[in-house]
């Protein structure tokens, strides 16, 4: 029997954890860590597999006989710009705790605009006693972009917490128990949503979508008084400038951002200063290591199997 192939890694993640977990990792076929130094140089062009994270930009003329490409998270823009890019099946990373984190961070974001949490922060910090009497969960609709698994997961249970939950997606969907926009009634899902929440891949269409003419169609007359944004799905669909002015303007009336244009956030940064913005650092949903590379072995068994992989990019949309 032929030796298998070991799986490429090339992932932009704490490198003393890729080391730890690879050593049990892969135990039937090995694998090839580019961040370790002992791999600079190593012939790849008998690899089939690659996990990859924002790779290196020769990864492809290295490993020029890549069968599948598994990403090292749910999106998969990091790569698909990169030249050479093989026309081979591309696998994005769905995984029940990662789906898990994201909704915690999303209802998180949510109940604390709900509650005007920041506002109870600032007057901690003043020593002021300022009871605060804002509206319920049910009084606020959430709007949120993108219903892929962890949009349909996060509006799921925002709707257990007792929010008004609608959805948009560039395509229509039917869900149960859910009100949806597709692409042509943007402007409706707009006026309804108090909270939007984006969830959206990043995509030629989506890069730059949330400016200051979309905050501007936001409903103003909902029990929030002024609508709040919350990104976790690419920091390249958000002009940040125009967050910043929104804010500072009043259009929006809040927002929480974990993920930004450029990584990290720059510290001269408006956003860090202000105190209804509430900044986590890309964190709403890290990929666990341990669940990735078992999820990635599962594929792979299924692809030898001859069965089709889960979770496969369509390249006419971009994820």
């Amino acid at each position: 029997m032929p030796a298998k192939s070991p799986v490429l890694v090339d992932l932009k993640f704490d490198p003393a954890m890729i080391a730890k977990v690879l050593k049990t990792a892969f135990a039937d076929r090995g694998s090839i860590n580019l961040a370790d130094p002992a791999s600079k140089g190593v012939d790849l062009s008998h690899v089939d597999y690659a996990l990859l994270w924002k790779p290196d930009a020769d990864i492809f003329e290295r490993a020029p006989n890549l069968k599948v490409i598994f990403s090292g998270g749910a999106g998969v823009d990091s790569m698909m710009s990169i030249a050479g890019l093989p026309d081979i099946p591309i696998v994005r990373f769905v995984d029940r705790s990662l789906t898990v984190r994201m909704s915690e961070w999303v209802v998180m974001q949510c109940l604390m605009h709900l509650r005007d949490v920041p506002g109870h922060f600032r007057n901690q910090r003043q020593r002021v006693w300022v009871p605060q009497d804002g509206p319920e969960a049910g009084d606020v609709t959430v709007g949120v972009m993108g219903l892929g698994v962890l949009g349909c997961d996060a509006a799921a249970k925002l709707k257990v917490m007792g929010f008004n939950v609608i959805g948009w997606s560039r395509n229509k969907k039917q869900i149960d128990g859910m009100e949806t926009f597709d692409a042509g009634e943007l402007d409706t899902f707009l006026a309804r949503t108090d909270i939007l929440v984006g969830l959206l891949p990043l995509t030629p269409e989506t890069t730059g979508l949330y400016d200051a003419s979309l905050f501007s169609r936001l409903r103003r007359d909902g029990a929030l008084g002024k609508p709040v944004f919350i990104n976790a799905g690419r920091g390249k669909s958000q002009v940040q400038a125009d967050i910043a002015s929104a804010i500072g303007t009043g259009v929006l009336g809040g927002a929480s951002l974990d993920v930004f244009t450029v990584e990290p956030l720059a510290a001269d940064d408006p956003l860090w200063g202000l105190e209804n913005v509430i900044i986590t650092p890309h964190d709403s949903a890290m990929s666990e290591e341990r669940a990735l590379f078992r999820y990635v072995e599962e594929q792979i068994a299924r692809f030898e199997r001859g069965v089709p992989l889960l979770h496969l990019v369509d390249r006419g949309r971009g994820y």
